[in-house]
């Protein structure tokens, strides 16, 4: 079981830390929900998906094609297969499509259902991951811009106007821009394209005159002139200003240009502008144009600007048909098409591009977020921009205008949300489902006259590399950081800015978008972000958060009613509700000395308030922070900037031999190690029957509904991971922690290893440390470490790299694995086998050979004739074949810990035989599913005995038996289950629950003996599942044991890090008073300048820890104070603060000063000098400038640049120079001649033109400059 730690922090959370990778499964499941019948699935479901573009009808709407159903199958390799075979693990998504003739004069054609394969989707493994191609790699979360509504007031660049504005992002759509002006004028963009004034989609949308407009903002009074008979009726009116102009129409004939037809088109002139002072002598002028009704500015607008009726002043139009016309010309932007002759055209574009939801939509969210915003409610449900928005967002407007709200802060989380892996999929597949739909709507339109498939019209190739594109090349989709288990985790929750569909990028990304912001509290970690380009661009989920169905991340809070907070209740706060009440820490809360003022958030600020104005409390004083910053003990005593370091470099730490948990943690440990899925637990109680390296078997004693609804018996074997390359060449090893006959309780570990240790993450060792200066050795942050680490194995890790040949067919011929090589002696293939292979256990060093390998050489044409008679006579192959052997790579040595080898050749060679075989299978296959279904028939008759049915569905939601038909054995018996629903059988909720799981069971048990089938017979028709056109691949796994040296690179978790300068002997080292040295020597001076005081908390707890045999459990920010730290120490009899008097090693000699002595917990990071150090002497050269490559991967050299030139010139150095720059470099004939000259043992004395400079010449006379060498 996991260590019993002393807690210092005074509260435990009523909230449990969640499931730390339900971010990623959860989404996913949601998107392929397997169980779910289709009209409750999600709402970006696979099955909403197809029922986004289908039904497909041709242009002529002669065939009509739509969607049935899908079905998917399941994988057929395991997910370790498919890393070692270079296979995506994956489902087969086959769907059912039915397609019929629209016309019934359609004789021809005949109605048809077919099932079609549309390809390979990939499937999250059990971790959180996606196996592509054999790699392991993990799609991350996105942060972007949600759709919606978002207010801005800011001050025009250069000038102290200020401008007003809101921006409508719909989820598909032009974007809607809403601008504003120092004089209320208030332009509309569409897409950032030309203004038209706002008022004229208010027009559009149905208020089409000046009068409906403003009197639906309730700015005019109205008045009917007709009924005014004489001046003096007329004088009450005069002086008010008109709200609304008057119209006088007119009608024009023109000549139809093409016909010369006259047409009539009318012609509104306006008599009064808005605004116009109404005069005593207007009143003939309004009589004799029949003016009816006038409306009146009402008294409070007449000195108040307002945007309205500042924009009406220079809107132009005045109809509906007249506003459609002006957006027709925007959007189309071009005039050939004379819209005023034809309005219907213009009408149906601008209703097609804003009011239809095929080219326009909000989206769920973007609706959500509008009704928020405008209303406060959720009052409408259309996903379409209603009048009633456009009113709203005007009248918002007025209000930020007038100064009576303020704008929006952009990088509130209320205004991004989190696009999730399951939402980036469906995304993904609708963009596959549009080329799809596309390719089959060309197709029908070709297809006349004739009888055809659905198969026969649908090309799923644009389909499948919708999917492989976004999953092998897409920006989110990152090969998994697997260094160690916490590494995997945070790269699972990791939250980036950048990538497409309305990500930022790095570039174009401002200070304001990657600052912290306050919205971030208990949502996005405020410490763990690179330090690079991306800092505040990528970011990690905060340990409590969670993304809601909308996509917006919540937070979690104790209820505080009365002064009394409930923490047996939690709340769940998205950004915007978290707006609206006084939210208090928790650490004052906990002493039972409650302030009368407490500090709380509140609205963007930190007023003070009594404990009785509070409304929520923090869950957790650790809830602001991420994963990895939550494992850094007294992370308040640290700066921010070295307690990002810290974060960073915990998943950077390479797993040890013997992983050791720290003495001094933070809790957070457990819920890692579980969470990482890495470790294997009892699932029940029950007794180990059998353990070894490889594999542990328990005996489970379940209880009667676990047994009923599990098709597995008491006895349960697990197999033990041994030895696995992870993606950074780091080795994952399990070791069994139990032993025969032992008694497990359920949720025990039975294993521990890759940074685990007894259920706790275990990422490096406590060592005791000294801070002081030893020899200058340990100057600017290089570290001196005892003997004693390297010779007991304290830091030594293990790195497996994986070599792999393949075998092709080639123009020539055949490649061939053999251990028969051309030119190469005994003693070089003397540990290959028969295959060619090296044997397992194999010691080997740099050059040798790892398989052996011929290609044909090609055609023999180019043999002499005397040649080509004695290979005839002697049959000497050699000369057909060269050896192309993979051999060990240069400065690398370990030992060969496993082979694999796959082939592609058939082991069934004719048709009638692999007919034959099939068939044996499919029986097989049928048998173990019959004795499947009838062990699911028992249980469901047993679950289903006295319960009332409800209903029950197959996956489509279609009823197989209604609710007033009693369940029979017989019926029972006769279902095939993996076609059935597992949802809502029953009126018991703990029935349903139970029923689902034995579904789960039973379809992963299904699952399993549909993919053996399958797999036995791609085996038995053509071998191996392997690449395209590779017919053999042979990996081999070569684990180096390193300990460790000089120049690797050591960290604390408090950003200390260090690179080590020297491995002192262990007499050598400071020791303490009894003898013990010191195993590791810190320079004190990186202490103060850094401001991460927790180390120094951390060392001195540490040390006592270690003296009474006991762990800490230290929480971020609810840890132990200073006093209860030197509790500890006095309880192990250590010295205050501990510091004491350290004596010399190689003197015996006391220093002067006490220097503070603790344990610390130091890791090893992947930064390891084996990695890095490389010598060239000649090499590979670059094609263009003829000098040496760069870089270790390249075997290249370092490069003299300009500075180096400067500092051998200082030194007059000339001849050192002149060999730097010519043959050391890219003098290619110098190089030659140089060669010579040593090899004949005398002084190198030519010197010729560096071919870098024929270069820069060669580019001059390019551009017609005749350069000449005197």
């Amino acid at each position: 079981m996991s260590t019993n730690r002393i807690r210092f922090s005074e509260h435990r959370s009523g909230v449990a830390v969640p499931d730390l990778l339900s971010v990623q499964i959860e989404s996913f499941r949601k998107f392929i929900d397997l169980h779910t019948p289709p009209e409750k699935q999600a709402e970006e479901g696979l099955y909403k998906a197809f029922r986004e573009y289908f039904p497909v009808k041709d242009s002529r709407e002669e065939y009509i094609m739509d969607f049935e159903g899908y079905l998917l199958e399941p994988p057929r390799y395991s997910p370790q297969e498919c890393k070692v075979r270079k296979l995506t693990y994956g489902v087969q998504l086959k769907v059912k499509f039915s397609l019929r003739a629209l016309k019934p004069d359609n004789t021809v054609f005949h109605p048809k259902e077919e099932w079609v394969y549309l390809g390979q989707i990939p499937y999250m493994t059990p971790q959180g991951t996606f196996i592509i191609n054999g790699v392991e790699r993990v799609v991350i979360n996105q942060l972007h811009r949600s759709p919606g509504i978002l207010f801005s007031a800011k001050l025009r660049s250069g000038t102290t106007e200020m401008t007003y504005g809101a921006r409508i992002i719909p989820e598909r759509g032009s974007w809607t821009e809403v601008a504003t002006d120092a004089t209320g004028y208030t332009r509309l963009y569409f897409d950032r394209k030309k203004a038209v004034p706002a008022t004229l989609l208010l027009r559009a949308m149905g208020l089409s005159s000046d009068a409906d407009i403003v009197m639906h903002f309730g700015l005019a009074d109205e008045v009917k002139f007709s009924a005014l008979r004489s001046e003096k009726a007329f004088a009450p009116y005069v002086g008010r200003k008109l709200a609304a102009r008057i119209m006088h129409v007119t009608q024009d004939e023109f000549p139809d240009p093409e016909t010369g037809e006259i047409s009539p088109i009318d012609r509104s002139v306006p008599i009064f502008e808005i605004g116009h002072v109404l005069r005593e002598e207007d009143f003939y002028t309004l009589r004799d144009r029949h003016v009816d009704m006038l409306y009146l500015l009402k008294p409070q607008y007449e000195d108040e600007r307002h945007v309205v009726l500042a924009t009406l002043k220079k809107d132009l139009s005045y109809s509906q048909t007249s506003a459609m016309v002006e957006i027709y010309k925007l959007m189309r932007g071009a005039t050939e098409s004379r819209p005023e002759r034809n309005p219907e055209e213009a009408r149906q574009y601008v209703e097609k591009q804003i009011l239809s939801t095929k080219r326009y939509d909000l989206g769920r969210v973007g609706r959500f977020q509008l009704n928020r915003k405008l209303y406060g409610e959720q009052r409408y449900e259309d996903r379409l921009l209603r009048l009633e928005d456009l009113v709203a967002i005007l009248n918002r407007l007025q209000d930020l205008f007038t100064g009576r709200v303020e704008g929006d802060e952009e990088d509130h989380l209320s205004h991004r949300r989190i696009r999730t892996v399951g939402e980036q999929m469906y995304l993904q597949v609708l963009e596959g489902l549009n080329r799809l739909t596309r390719a089959i709507r060309e197709q029908l339109s070709t297809r006349e006259g004739e009888d055809f498939s659905p198969s026969e019209v649908i090309q799923s190739k644009s389909f499948q590399s919708a999917i492989t594109k976004f999953f092998a090349q897409g920006q989110l989709s990152q090969l998994l950081d697997q260094t160690n288990p916490l590494s995997e985790l945070a790269h699972k929750r990791r939250i980036s800015a950048i990538g497409p569909n309305g990500g930022l990028s790095r570039e174009h990304a401002g200070f304001e978008v990657r600052d912290v912001h306050y919205s971030h509290y208990g949502r996005i970690c405020p410490i763990e972000t690179p330090e690079g380009a991306n800092i505040g661009l990528i970011n990690s989920l905060a340990i409590y958060a969670r993304v809601n169905e909308l996509g917006f991340l919540e937070t979690p809070y104790h209820p505080v009613a009365n002064g009394k907070p409930d923490f047996s209740k939690v709340v769940y706060l998205t950004p915007d509700q978290e707006e609206k009440h006084p939210i208090a820490p928790l650490r004052p809360l906990l002493n039972g000395k409650t302030p009368a003022e407490l500090q709380v958030r509140y609205e963007g600020e930190y007023p003070e308030v009594s404990l009785e104005e509070v409304h929520f409390v923090d869950v957790a004083p650790d809830q602001l922070l991420g994963l990895s910053a939550s494992l850094i003990p007294f992370l308040e005593h640290d700066d921010a900037n070295r307690a990002l370091m810290g974060s960073n470099m915990q998943r950077q730490a390479v797993p040890l031999l013997r992983p050791e948990a720290p003495i001094v943690g933070t809790g957070m440990e457990k819920h890692v190690a579980r969470d990482s899925r890495v470790l294997i637990y009892a699932e029940y109680p029950g007794v180990v029957q059998y353990v070894d390296a490889n594999r542990i078997v328990i005996r489970y004693e379940r209880p009667p509904e676990e047994a009923l609804v599990s098709f597995e018996g008491d006895e349960v074997t697990y197999e033990i991971p041994k030895f696995r390359r992870t993606n950074e060449s780091t080795c994952l090893n399990l070791r069994p922690i139990v032993r025969k006959g032992q008694r497990v309780e359920k949720g025990q570990p039975l294993v521990e290893g890759y940074s685990i240790e007894q259920g706790e993450l275990a990422l490096g060792k406590n060592l005791l440390v000294a801070f002081m200066p030893w020899q200058g050795y340990n100057f600017e942050d290089a570290i001196v470490i005892s003997q004693r680490l390297v010779q007991d194995d304290v830091l030594t890790s293990i790195t497996i790299q994986e070599f792999e040949v393949e075998v092709r067919e080639t123009k020539a011929g055949p490649e061939e694995l053999t251990r028969e090589l051309p030119n190469e002696s005994e003693d070089r293939v003397r540990f290959l086998d028969e295959e060619g292979l090296i044997v397992v256990g194999t010691e080997v060093r740099e050059g040798d050979i790892l398989a052996g390998k011929v290609t044909p050489k090609g055609q023999s044409s180019e043999l002499s004739p005397e040649e080509k008679l004695l290979r005839q006579i002697f049959g000497d192959r050699s000369s057909e074949v060269k050896s192309t052997p993979l051999v060990m790579p240069p400065a690398s040595h370990g030992y060969v810990i496993a082979t694999y080898l796959y082939r592609k050749d058939r082991r069934a060679t004719t048709q009638e035989e692999r007919r034959q075989k099939d068939r044996e299978i499919d029986a097989r296959f049928e048998q173990q599913v019959q004795v499947l279904r009838r062990r699911m028939a028992e249980k469901l008759e047993k679950l289903l005995a006295g319960k009332k049915l409800v209903s029950i569905q197959n996956k489509y939601g279609q009823e197989q038996l209604p609710p007033s038909k009693k369940i029979s054995s017989a019926w029972l018996a006769a279902q095939h289950f993996e076609e059935l629903s597992p949802t809502g059988w029953t009126s018991d909720h703990h029935t349903n629950l139970l029923i689902e799981r034995l579904f789960q069971n039973y379809m992963a048990l299904y699952s399993r003996y549909y993919a053996d089938a399958q797999r036995e017979k791609q085996y038995f028709s053509s071998g191996d599942e392997l690449p395209n056109g590779v017919l053999k691949m042979a990996k081999i796994y070569v684990a180096t044991k390193r300990k460790i040296k000089v120049g690797d690179k050591l960290a604390g978790r408090h950003g200390n890090k260090g690179v080590i300068a020297k491995v002192a002997p262990i007499e050598d080292m400071p020791y303490l008073e009894d003898g013990t040295p010191v195993d590791i020597v810190l320079n004190p001076l990186g202490v103060p300048s850094r401001m991460n005081i927790g180390q120094i908390y951390e060392a001195v707890l540490g040390w006592a820890g270690q003296k009474l045999g006991v762990k800490f459990e230290v929480p971020p920010f609810a840890g132990a104070s200073y006093e209860e730290v030197n509790a500890w120490v006095e309880k192990a009899r250590l010295p205050r603060d501990g510091r004491v008097y350290l004596y010399d090693g190689q003197t015996g000699e006391r220093f002067d000063q006490p220097a503070t002595v603790g344990v610390i917990y130091m890791l090893k990071l992947d930064h390891m000098v084996d990695d890095k150090m490389h010598a060239r002497s000649v090499g590979p050269y670059g094609v263009v400038t003829s000098q040496p490559l760069g870089g270790r991967s390249h075997f290249g050299g370092q490069r003299l640049g300009e500075m180096e030139v400067w500092a051998l010139e200082a030194f007059g150095a000339a001849n050192l120079l002149q060999e730097m720059l010519t043959v050391k470099s890219d003098d290619v004939d110098g190089r030659m001649k140089a060669h010579e000259a040593i090899i004949k043992g005398e002084n190198i004395t030519y010197f010729g033109v560096p071919d870098s400079f024929q270069v820069l010449v060669n580019e001059l006379r390019g551009l017609a400059l005749d350069v000449r060498f005197d």
